[in-house]
């Protein structure tokens, strides 16, 4: 992989970004608790076909990280970006980082192309328990105590259902300490997830988005997802769900190929 360049957002921080393959570009928005390094696959997989940006959020890797931390400034960053880009992109992004997305492609309005989201988490009925209503509260006192692994901990038990029994074994592989040494990114994005995982219906005045919008679903993806995307669907004017067969939630990560494929067929036709 080729080294990081920086930029200079706009509230003066540096943002750390990578810019591969060619093509109609497209912004790659990393999940909660990794760098650029972790959405290293997808980015190479679209790069066949796109001008690929990957970077790191701010908060993680070679990137500044400013007190207190603002959501809207992670949309700044994006806004940078697409400078970069050209002036215009398509984004994408799995899991928790869609709602990060989602607001950006709604600030940005026409100089975003289109979106692929691959299994936003939203929680919209009761088919899910609903985040902690004093999860970023908790999160932050974890991260401000030192205790990062229980941030993990927490973060795994309470956002993604993990069974208690199986964290001790999580936490004997590397990924463990490399999600803790992110803990404080938790907080981070349960402030930007907040609204969307509470058990109660999207909001319908959040965004405003015209480009063309697709929700993946894994065909081996929990109920809630499904549910979730189309709640999405009922309530922006271009959102096709689409399913992507015999895959679950980490495919983002674990088959970059076939979800590439799928983005690459809707964003491109």
């Amino acid at each position: 992989m080729s080294k990081l360049s920086t930029l200079t957002s706009a509230d003066g921080t540096t943002i750390a970004y990578q810019k591969t393959g060619s093509g109609p570009a497209i912004i790659v928005i990393s999940n909660v608790a990794e760098d650029h390094t972790g959405v290293a696959g997808i980015a190479e997989a679209l790069s066949k076909d796109f001008t690929v940006i990957s970077f790191d959020r701010r908060g993680r890797g070679a990137s500044g990280d400013p007190q207190p931390y603002d959501p809207a400034r992670e949309i700044d960053d994006i806004a940078a970006l697409i400078e970069i880009a050209g002036g215009s992109a398509a984004l994408t992004s799995g899991s928790g980082g869609c709602g990060l997305t989602l607001d950006a492609a709604s600030a940005l309005g026409d100089k975003i192309t289109g979106l692929y989201l691959y299994e936003p988490p939203f929680i919209v009925d009761d088919s899910k328990p609903p985040a902690p209503a004093d999860y970023v509260q908790h999160q932050s006192a974890l991260v401000a105590a030192g205790k990062r692994s229980e941030a993990v901990e927490y973060f795994m038990t309470e956002m993604i259902g993990v069974p208690a029994e199986y964290i001790p074994a999580m936490k004997q592989d590397p990924s463990w300490d490399a999600m803790a040494a992110y803990a404080h990114t938790y907080a981070y994005d349960g402030q930007i997830m907040r609204g969307l995982q509470d058990g109660k219906p999207l909001p319908t005045d959040r965004w405003s988005i015209k480009a063309p919008i697709a929700v993946a679903v894994g065909g081996n993806g929990e109920p809630f997802i499904r549910t979730g995307a189309h709640a999405l669907a009922a309530i922006l004017p271009d959102v096709t769900v689409l399913t992507l067969a015999d895959h679950d939630h980490s495919a983002f990560w674990m088959a970059p190929e076939p979800v590439a494929d799928q983005a690459r067929t809707f964003l491109l036709g």
